[in-house]
């Protein structure tokens, strides 16, 4: 730990807990790591968040509990696995998380809570590198193997499967969800995706889909497959345009596809804003 994250972290126990936490947390928010020396993703987690207390300065407290020296503490706040971490805000529990988080999404939940505060000790933030959806997979697959009880990785598992492109393997870990998270609007979002991506079973790739619908604004078999894979491919807005095209010139063209495609896509969104958008723009063309 370095000497910067020194002033911020501390051990926290029975003892200290009332006084250290809850008090504490009336003026500064607290940061709780549940954790064990066993843990492997304990190890990952725990250098980031000491890494992103140095840089917050104080803006919030890096409280870590030992689970196996504390099971009084994580019986309390109901932990099932470790890495848990829950932030403590004025005496209650704000919200939390579990599993190691990569860097990113850490400072992305620290940043709807807390700000760093300014001073002359103040670290730079490090950007974050960006996890490459192999190495999501791979750290999943690290996570489910510590904690096989968590059936929130299998599905985060699934999800990261997706989007590599291995469609297949990640309808596989889907279908053996629990049926409490069969239902969990993530499930049934790449439960859509996966009903899209059978469109492409056998499809052109990116670029002659393109070359097609260049050469032939009307080609529309072409202009759908490659709003599909625009869609299923981290390009949702262009994937919608290519539906609304059609809808736009060839409203019936095969059977109405391009507004079932919409009506698909809208269900594999999980943005509010840009579906709203979409959904009126295809109303205006609809009536």
């Amino acid at each position: 730990m370095t000497a910067a994250a020194q002033a911020h972290v501390f051990d926290i126990d029975t003892a200290n807990f009332e006084t250290e936490v809850l008090r504490a947390s009336m003026t500064t928010p607290v940061l709780v790591d549940f954790w064990a020396t066993w843990c492997g993703p304990c190890k990952t987690l725990g250098p980031m968040l000491e890494k992103l207390a140095a840089e917050y300065n104080g803006a919030f407290r890096l409280g870590k509990v030992d689970v196996d020296k504390n099971q009084e503490l994580a019986g309390m706040f109901g932990i099932r696995s470790i890495p848990t971490v829950m932030l403590v805000k004025d005496g209650q529990l704000l919200d939390g998380f579990a599993g190691a988080l990569p860097e990113g999404e850490l400072r992305e939940f620290l940043s709807r809570h807390v700000q760093p505060l300014e001073g002359e000790d103040q670290v730079e933030p490090e950007p974050a590198e960006a996890e490459d959806p192999a190495q999501t997979i791979n750290r999943l697959q690290q996570d489910i193997a510590a904690n096989p009880e968590r059936s929130d990785l299998k599905l985060d598992l699934a999800l990261a499967l997706m989007r590599n492109g291995q469609a297949d393997t990640a309808e596989a870990e889907l279908n053996a969800l629990p049926a409490n998270l069969a239902t969990d609007a993530r499930a049934v979002r790449l439960r859509s995706q996966l009903d899209l991506a059978r469109a492409l079973e056998g499809a052109p790739a990116m670029p002659e889909l393109r070359q097609r619908v260049q050469a032939d604004p009307a080609d529309w078999s072409a202009r759908d497959l490659l709003g599909v894979r625009l869609l299923l491919e981290d390009d949702p807005a262009a994937g919608l345009d290519q539906f609304l095209a059609i809808l736009e010139k060839a409203r019936d063209w095969n059977d109405g596809a391009a507004k079932k495609r919409l009506l698909a896509a809208f269900a594999t969104l999980d943005d509010a804003e840009l579906v709203g958008h979409y959904r009126r723009r295809m109303a205006s063309l609809l009536f």
